[in-house]
């Protein structure tokens, strides 16, 4: 049997962690789940949470101190041992019942990567300053490596395992979205991407992700393409 490893980076989560890690639970995609959590030292009640968590089946890494999300990712898919790898966010922005589509070109056999895009149906309730930086980021993408992707920034993405083992990193923050998605793009592998549901929170409800954040992954884009 197939096993899934959501690897998650978390940072002062407190009020939605258990919320998002409810429906992961239930959602059925059909095959064993393994839930691995990282946490950048939270300050929140976070680790408290984590503590309890452990009991759970759920694997639990707590960084000493604050390294970023990319050196959370990396931590968590170096201990994955699913076949299939997919990224979670912490928050309630993006829904765990979307797996099954996200998975679905994989498990069929057609795709090795796929990508849950926010924009493939529009711009949604994303807003204009954050969109237009998306954007911009993906277009770089695009023009250099050739292809037509909507969202390189998004959270979701799913992936086999094998590919990521095979991989070298070196981003530590949120630029980690861009050099995952480059290092793929240079080895030419093929990026599905599929309409996923988002309802974005703002700063007061524990919005992190800040539109400068575009230039730092632009910069990783070119560098991953002409290194």
């Amino acid at each position: 049997m197939k096993m899934l490893s959501i690897v998650m980076a978390v940072y002062n989560e407190k009020d939605s962690l258990l919320k998002v890690l409810e429906k992961i639970k239930k959602v059925d995609i059909g095959f064993e789940k393994e839930i691995i959590i990282v946490d950048g030292c939270s300050t929140d009640g976070t680790r408290e949470i984590l503590e309890k968590l452990k009991e759970q089946n759920v694997h639990i890494i707590l960084e000493e101190k604050r390294n970023g999300k990319g050196y959370a990712l990396r931590l968590g898919f170096a201990k994955a041992r699913g076949d299939i790898i997919l990224v979670q966010d912490a928050d309630l922005e993006i829904d765990p019942f979307d797996y099954p589509f996200l998975l679905k070109p994989i498990t069929e056999g057609k795709n090795d990567v796929v990508f849950g895009s926010r924009f493939l149906k529009g711009r949604g309730k994303t807003g204009f300053v954050n969109y237009l930086g998306n954007r911009f980021v993906t277009m770089i993408a695009n023009i250099l490596f050739k292809t037509h992707l909507t969202d390189i920034e998004t959270c979701y993405k799913v992936f086999k395992a094998n590919l990521i083992k095979k991989t070298q990193f070196s981003c530590n923050g949120f630029d980690f979205d861009a050099e995952l998605t480059s290092q793929f793009l240079k080895r030419r592998i093929d990026i599905k991407e599929v309409p996923i549901s988002y309802n974005p929170r703002n700063k007061k409800e524990g919005k992190k992700l800040h539109w400068t954040v575009a230039i730092p992954s632009i910069l990783t884009i070119i560098k991953c393409r002409f290194r």
